[in-house]
């Protein structure tokens, strides 16, 4: 657009979301530093969030290579490319801190359901992670396959990320080293404590993971076999995640009848371990649990104020989304899938399995009986005869069928080969509304980074996977009003960089790796139901990536920059990294 008068760039200040008071004027001018250097690109005249949660000014980003080198008031620059930014919020690249993008970025690299929302990092990792494998995991992995096949060409944690980068991927990653993967590598898929030796040899992996650039360790204690660790399991391998730098993040045991117990778990955890600790994906399930909320904000936030490092993240819907197998009783699953298989063709099991699936869960989280048979829609099946049933409810199947609810929990797990996915509405809007609003909430999309169309049109999905980042911005923050959007901004980028040990990465400021978003505040939404799951949000405009665009006037540019991104233990860093500097963040 060429060169800017100062003038015209503030007059095209933008207020932000939902009336937020206007953005300050930038500082004055140094008429030294106007005279500044050609730059590779030059992002112009856009209302800049910076990520710190100050006030928004009218200014430029200035980006060499894949760096951000200015960020302040608009300036006389050249640049070999000018990007108009007038009338959009610009912002650094918003972390998924909860991602299922290990599968879907191996068939489509570009991510679009999270690229159209200004997602810049992918986080990898809730319990279950793409290594360490041994042999019989990558073939039991195979087996299990659903819609989305992949030969699986890795071993550790660290091979696999390369292996995406090198692959190509619009969208960098980021992962945990999984509790559960970790423990069936030693251990496999039975109701068994580890021995000394087999707990060393547990921490041993971690060690390594976190050597390799892992974040941390990410624990799902919902499901089997992660379900049969105990804290003190789960304490030694995240002391050794601690000892580099690490952090501790976990689907935790329980998100209803047992939610305070289980939040008192992971503040343990945490404070055995000296590791950071988050929760993923805060909720509470059950209409008996909705009034827990407060306790859960008292409990994190007293942990805070003696010195803990606790956080969570959520997503913005009142329905989570899991397997059809987590309606049953976690003993079902004792010994792995297979067994579970073999295990429900007992009549004897069955009928036991049926009785306690109608019962509060005494020591589970009993999923059927929060939402109940009407409140489970079935979202994916692998197995093709059973492909029309998707988007019935269990209640629906069971009538179809002329069986109880029950009964086809269990036949559609068997005909499915354990396989089936469905959605669960568990959750109250009044308490995603005011979870919108707390300081050390950040955000995660729960789900894969895919495209309606391919093979991902095979199944449906949970529209958090195309709506969570949108619709925060455009349902609570403008619309509702539940945080100022520069707070909002926040809790996308430079809190969830914060909590992960991020060290150039989540702010617009000099030095710092160039993801960058340009958003339409006033516009931005998401588009995605229940009923229709797939359908893009709108309202960003242009994504960069490491200093590349890979997202221009909201359709992707077919560039892959994205980068594994590493933790602090990784041994790449200057001195080695923090598994060697001795719990130090570098």
């Amino acid at each position: 657009m060429g060169k800017w008068l100062w003038l015209a760039a503030a007059s095209a200040i933008v207020s932000g979301c939902g009336g937020a008071p206007l953005a300050r004027p930038a500082p004055a001018l140094d008429p030294v530093a106007a005279r500044a250097p050609a730059h590779d690109q030059l992002i112009r005249g856009g209302t800049i969030y910076d990520g710190s949660g100050g006030a928004p000014f009218v200014g430029d980003v200035a980006i060499d290579g894949d760096r951000i080198v200015y960020a302040g008031p608009a300036r006389d620059a050249t640049a070999a490319r000018v990007v108009d930014a007038r009338g959009l919020a610009v912002s650094p690249g918003f972390i998924n801190m909860l991602s299922w993008a290990t599968e879907s970025l191996l068939v489509d690299p570009r991510g679009q359901s999270d690229l159209r929302q200004g997602v810049t990092l992918e986080v990898l990792g809730e319990g279950w992670s793409m290594g360490p494998l041994t042999e019989d995991m990558k073939a039991r992995a195979i087996k299990q396959q659903g819609d989305v096949k992949f030969p699986i060409e890795w071993t550790t944690l660290g091979d696999y990320l390369n292996y995406v980068e090198r692959k190509g991927s619009a969208l960098n990653i980021a992962s945990f080293v999984g509790a559960t993967t970790v423990r069936q590598h030693v251990l496999g898929e039975g109701d068994v404590d580890p021995n000394p030796a087999q707990l060393e040899r547990m921490r041993g992996l971690v060690r390594q993971a976190m050597e390799e650039g892992a974040m941390g360790v990410g624990s799902s204690l919902i499901y089997p076999p992660a379900s049969f660790a105990e804290t003190d399991e789960l304490v030694a391998l995240v002391s050794e995640a601690g000892k580099c730098g690490g952090m501790y993040i976990s689907h935790m045991r329980s998100e209803g009848d047992r939610l305070l117990e289980s939040i008192d778990e992971l503040i343990e955890i945490s404070r055995r371990s000296g590791a950071p600790a988050e929760i993923y994906h805060l909720k509470q399930i059950g209409r008996a649990n909705w009034g827990k909320l407060d306790e859960v904000i008292a409990k994190v936030e007293a942990a805070r104020a003696a010195g803990l490092r606790i956080s969570a993240d959520m997503y913005t819907y009142t329905a989570g989304g899991t397997g059809v197998a987590a309606s049953m009783p976690p003993g079902v699953e004792d010994g792995g899938n297979d067994a579970m298989l073999e295990r429900l063709k007992d009549p004897a099991t069955v009928a036991r399995v049926k009785r306690e699936m109608v019962k509060p869960g005494k020591d589970w989280e009993n999923l059927y009986l929060h939402a109940g048979p009407d409140g489970i829609r079935l979202a994916s099946l692998a197995e093709p005869s059973l492909k029309p049933l998707i988007g019935l409810t269990i209640a629906e199947v069971a009538r179809r069928r002329g069986v109880s609810p029950e009964q086809a929990v269990i036949d559609i797990t068997l005909a499915d080969q354990g396989r089936a996915g469905a959605i669960y509405f568990v959750m109250s809007e009044d308490n995603v509304r005011r979870q919108t609003a707390i300081p050390w909430v950040s955000f995660g999309s729960d789900a894969e980074a895919a495209a309606p169309e391919g093979v991902f049109l095979k199944s449906s999905t949970h529209p958090r996977a195309y709506g969570n980042f949108a619709r925060f911005l455009g349902k609570y923050v403008r619309d509702e009003k539940t945080v100022p959007l520069a707070d909002a901004i926040r809790r996308l980028t430079a809190l969830p960089a914060a909590n992960l040990g991020l060290r150039d990465r989540g702010k617009l400021s000099p030095g710092m790796v160039a993801d960058v978003v340009l958003f339409d505040p006033a516009t931005i939404a998401d588009h995605a139901t229940f009923e229709q799951p797939m359908r893009y949000a709108t309202g960003v405009r242009d994504v960069f990536i490491n200093g590349i665009q890979v997202l221009s006037k909201g359709e992707p540019t077919g560039a892959t920059p994205g980068r594994f991104v590493k933790g602090s233990g990784w041994t790449g860093w200057p001195g080695g990294g923090a598994c060697r500097a001795g719990n130090s963040r570098p």
